[in-house]
């Protein structure tokens, strides 16, 4: 059962995997203890929606298709 429709396409779920798994990196190595956390947590909640295949933020603007094959 699903309870979304997928509104990010393909080539953005990639980069979206790609960026956030970096920034989350990014964050744990080169940011002081309190903020990397929350750095990190920022990176892998954006690779999380592109694993997911879905941003509530697109969704909320209106960006995406609405046949659910993504953008």
């Amino acid at each position: 059962m699903v309870f979304y429709r997928k509104n990010i396409g393909g080539f953005q779920q990639i980069a979206r995997i790609a960026l956030g798994l970096a920034g989350a990196g990014a964050a744990l190595a080169l940011m002081a203890p309190p903020l990397s956390l929350a750095g990190a947590a920022a990176g892998a909640m954006f690779a999380l929606t592109g694993i997911v295949g879905y941003c509530p933020m697109c969704a909320v603007a209106g960006v995406g298709r609405r046949d659910g094959r993504g953008a």
